[in-house]
């Protein structure tokens, strides 16, 4: 992981490989803007194959004469002033691609409704989802997809046999986004000269670059600075998502308050010591153990609800995010949680230099939303 300063404006995670990659067929690119940075990830198909071009960081934090790390309400020109730094930094070279939606301006669940004809779902659907979507219907874009009936078996029911379904419901998943984020992403891409097809909500990107063919439900915990997301995925869809108003910044907070460190010197702390179980560092681990504690017991909760509530096990917790990436969190989720715990590994999808895995390994967390974005843009083009 390479860290460089530009003109003292703020820390950057950059490619150290781009130089290295053969160019050929038409690049991609998806980007995350979250609450402490921005990611973007490029990507390009070759032999049927995406093979990862360059990627970057960029931290908000000093944008807003704030700490790197620290979460941030920037202004949309300042947005885009280090989206233009990150883009070129990073040496990225298209400018068609995808945005990721935060899921805090979005909505994602499964309702059950009738079971009606295609012709006929349409407003049963736009009738129910006004039920459960916690905003006005007409202040959100939305979006929706009938989810495949099943047979007494739990097999998917193929109303092509010959076969009628006699199931009195189905379920739909609806998703809907807020209309001033589709506005603000909009006049983003315009003003940064950027093509961009689609916005999709993150937790479908974290599906798309951290799932793969998972039958059984899988919690991912994907950890931001400001917020943590919690989404259970069952056979490639998200039956149930939250949002935590508590990442990684506060995490640095309680370092900070406990210690009487400034946020810097406490970030710093954070990403040295993490949870370390050496007895010198016991106060600092103490402090970030504690503020982990109220976002693995959300997540817990919502997890042994759903168990509950439809009789299936969770057997894996996925860990995404840079809060992930702080020293000893794994151990920490593992005994939080009644399952297998690991970490993202989204660059195993693509392509990319061998002699690169361990430093991909390390920061693929960090990069969940932002390759799985550019993944759909490659599927869009073919």
């Amino acid at each position: 992981m390479e860290q460089k300063e530009s003109s003292g404006i703020a820390e950057k995670i950059l490619s150290p490989f781009a130089r290295f990659l053969d160019r050929g067929g038409k690049s991609v690119i998806g980007i995350d803007v979250g609450a402490s940075s921005i990611k973007v990830v490029q990507v390009r198909k070759k032999a049927g194959k995406a093979v990862l071009e360059t990627y970057g960081e960029i931290a908000l934090g000093p944008y807003a004469n704030l700490a790197v790390g620290q979460a941030t309400r920037l202004k949309q020109d300042k947005i885009r002033e280090a989206l233009d730094d990150l883009l070129r930094e990073a040496n990225v070279t298209s400018r068609s691609g995808g945005f990721a939606v935060p899921l805090r301006s979005s909505f994602v669940t499964v309702i059950e409704v009738m079971n009606v004809s295609e012709k006929e779902l349409k407003e049963v659907v736009e009738i129910e989802a006004r039920k459960y979507i916690p905003m006005p219907i007409r202040e959100v874009t939305l979006d929706w997809n009938p989810l495949p009936l099943l047979d007494e078996n739990g097999e998917v029911f193929d109303e092509h046999d010959g076969r009628k379904s006699h199931a009195k419901t189905r379920q739909v998943l609806i998703a809907a986004i807020h209309n001033e984020a589709i506005s603000a992403f909009s006049s983003l891409a315009q003003s940064a000269k950027l093509s961009i097809s689609f916005l999709e909500i993150e937790v479908f990107s974290l599906i798309r670059s951290l799932l793969h063919r998972e039958r059984a439900p899988v919690l991912l915990v994907d950890m931001g600075a400001g917020s943590t997301k919690l989404a259970v995925v069952e056979g490639g869809v998200a039956r149930r998502t939250h949002t935590i108003d508590r990442g990684s910044q506060d995490m640095t907070i309680a370092l900070s308050r406990s210690q009487g460190l400034s946020i810097v010197k406490a970030e710093e702390r954070k990403r040295e010591i993490g949870l370390s179980k050496d007895p010198k560092y016991k106060d600092t681990a103490d402090s970030l153990r504690f503020a982990m504690r109220d976002i693995f017991a959300q997540a817990n909760k919502l997890l042994l609800q759903y168990e509950k509530q439809y009789n299936r096990t969770i057997s894996k917790v996925v860990l995404s995010g840079g809060g992930s990436l702080v020293k000893g969190v794994v151990e920490m989720a593992s005994n939080n949680f009644s399952a297998e715990v690991v970490y993202a590994d989204p660059f195993s999808r693509v392509e990319t230099p061998a002699f690169l895995d361990p430093t991909l390994k390390s920061i693929g967390p960090n990069f969940s939303v932002s390759l799985g974005v550019a993944l759909r843009k490659l599927e869009e083009e073919g």
